[in-house]
């Protein structure tokens, strides 16, 4: 397909692909900042539970037998446990950590920062892909000459490892190729230069070395030592690998993920994958706990713009408001009302929520009780969302929030400022939408732009009287693009045969990374991402997608040390256990009954 086609073709293909325009020029200084602001980080549920010693709890039930989170048991592969075992102890040597080293810490030493204004891909600077491309063919020979490359929109990598039976939905795996950028004011700060690859022993510093070089090379490197082992894929393995999901641009954002899509959909067809597993949280001990949080949903985003024009003139003259005195007035009503948030029953957080309950012994008895039945009781769901929202990092996983992250105005000190704006960012609650949250702006600013006499004008629509006199505009519109709704819910359930594979591989991988065994050592809870990932783009591609990188994150967190900030580091240790996740999971995907 031509680079043409593949930029013309998706606007009624995907969601959240509209072109994006805008007519303000950020300078790159603040358009890297704002990229950081707004970053797409992998936040989940478990990230907001206080840290409790760790005992060794058994997976259990509430106490009159109600299982609010069930969990699979450890699956480790069957018909390819050869291979598995083999595999495994190879991960175990020195000999592999020393190969795992080498191969991350080479992508890591080559930079492929994407920065805001890089223009199209026909630009010099996307070159930068290039020597990335020629490292992975040189360090993976054998994934190179079993699987089928295809460069898609120049930089996206499509491979094809072709199963012996393609009756079964092929297993989609995806990685971004492209890193935050490394502000020059910040390079002093780095404990080793970020893009040095450096391994102090323990851990290999750089930027990509967690998101998500990492996640890339820890694919090829599972599929790269299969091979070696000599396995033979029953169902087709895909990898996708974008080129640009960390920009933020106004003119030629997502020709990365995008085209891939676009590629896999004329190629496979919709629904075509069994399951897709790209980036996400990882695990953590929280509340006494070790649990894993794959997110089986997105928040939605939606940017707005307000702006607000008045008479201009000069400043020893001043009315009584200009037109930034009134933005200012417009933001503070913005920030005295933040959005109604509830829990809602079925919701990732809600799910979270009762996995908490149920298998982490540092819940209060309290939370425990509300959440037994909060399932049939509003009270009790009333009395639990009480409890959490004490939480606000908690809470703003729940709900439709709001920041205001960029504004402007005024040119000179003496001249009263014919216009101001500012951007608030809004991520969006899976229980709600785009227009929902377009209609509680227009109905919140309503009364100020009548009282300061304003024609009120929002996303292409005149809300004021258009006879009216007026002193002033006040306009709401969608700045960069026309935002993304909320990704569709993964199912989750025991029913749910992919995320119940999932949850056994995970803990598979965690018992065999340990030399333990058992379902009890780890639990697995459903989450929710509140930024979006290159997945926002893969929804027509299958019905159960999965933002997972079985990272380790000390402290209770969900990402990583230094991810889109100073010092990104990984451990060797959980880089080495990520590509056994990877391997394992292609093996028990290989081998199930999965469609």
């Amino acid at each position: 397909m031509s680079q043409a086609n593949l930029v013309e073709k998706v606007a009624d293909e995907l969601p959240g692909v509209n072109a994006r325009t805008s007519t303000t020029k950020f300078s790159k200084a603040k358009a890297i900042t704002f990229k950081i602001t707004l970053a797409a980080l992998a936040i989940s549920v478990s990230t907001y539970f206080v840290k409790s010693p760790w005992n060794n709890f058994p997976v259990s039930t509430l106490e009159n037998g109600i299982d609010l989170c069930p969990q699979a048991d450890e699956l480790v592969p069957k018909k390819n446990v050869e291979i598995w075992e083999s595999l495994q102890h190879a991960y175990s040597t020195e000999e592999f950590k020393v190969r795992a080293i080498d191969w991350l810490g080479g992508a890591v030493r080559i930079p492929t920062e994407t920065f805001d204004d890089m223009g199209d891909v026909t630009e010099p600077v996307w070159e930068k892909f290039l020597p990335l491309h020629d490292y992975l063919k040189d360090s993976f020979p054998l994934l190179h000459s079993n699987l089928e490359l295809t460069k898609v929109n120049k930089y996206g990598l499509l491979y094809v490892w072709k199963g012996s039976d393609s009756a079964l939905k092929p297993l989609l795996l995806a990685a971004h190729q492209d890193v935050v950028p490394v502000l020059e004011t910040t390079i002093n700060e780095w404990q080793h230069p970020p893009f040095s690859g450096y391994f102090d022993g323990e851990s290999l510093w750089g930027r990509g070395s967690c998101d998500d070089k990492s996640g890339l090379i820890g694919i090829m490197s599972a599929i790269e030592s299969m091979l070696e082992n000599g396995f033979k894929p029953t169902r087709t393995v895909v990898i996708a690998s974008g080129f640009d999901e960390e920009r933020v641009d106004t003119e030629y954002r997502f020709k990365g993920a995008h085209s891939l899509a676009t590629e896999m959909l004329e190629r496979f067809g919709e629904n075509a994958f069994t399951m897709l597993i790209d980036e996400g949280s990882g695990y953590s001990e929280v509340y006494g706990r070790v649990i894993a949080v794959p997110a089986i949903a997105e928040k939605g985003s939606l940017n707005v713009r307000i702006k607000v024009t008045s008479p201009g003139g000069h400043s020893s003259l001043p009315p009584p408001h200009t037109s930034i005195g009134i933005l200012a007035e417009l933001l503070v009503q913005y920030e005295k009302n933040p959005f109604e948030v509830h829990l809602t029953r079925g919701s990732p957080t809600y799910r979270s929520a009762q996995c908490m309950a149920q298998h982490a012994p540092g819940i209060s008895s309290s939370l425990k009780e509300h959440m037994l039945r909060a399932e049939h009781c509003d009270g009790a769901l009333r009395a639990a969302e009480q409890e959490l929202f004490k939480n606000r990092a908690f809470m703003s996983l729940v709900g439709t929030t709001q920041a205001i992250d960029l504004v402007d105005g005024g040119v000179k000190v003496n001249a009263l400022p014919e216009q101001a704006w500012a951007i608030v960012n809004h991520r969006i609650s899976t229980e709600s939408s785009i227009a929902a949250t377009k209609v509680r702006d227009i109905e919140l600013l309503g009364s100020l732009a009548n009282d300061f006499n304003l024609s009120y004008t929002a996303f292409g629509k005149r809300i004021s009287n258009e006879d009216a006199p007026s002193y002033g505009t006040l306009t709401l519109s969608a700045a960069f693009g026309d935002g993304l709704e909320p990704a569709p819910l993964t199912p989750s359930g025991e029913d749910a045969a992919p995320f119940q594979l999932l949850s056994g591989t995970i803990k598979a991988v965690y018992n065999s990374h340990r030399n333990i065994s058992g379902s009890d050592a780890i639990i697995v809870s459903p989450g929710i991402m509140s930024g979006n990932t290159d997945t926002r783009f893969y929804w027509k591609l299958t019905d159960h997608i999965f933002r997972y990188g079985h990272l380790e994150v000390a402290g209770g967190g969900s990402l990583p040390s230094g991810v889109h900030t100073v010092n990104e580091a990984i451990s060797i240790n959980s880089f080495v256990e990520m590509i056994r996740f990877y391997t394992t999971l292609v093996l028990n995907v290989d081998e199930s009954s999965l469609p």
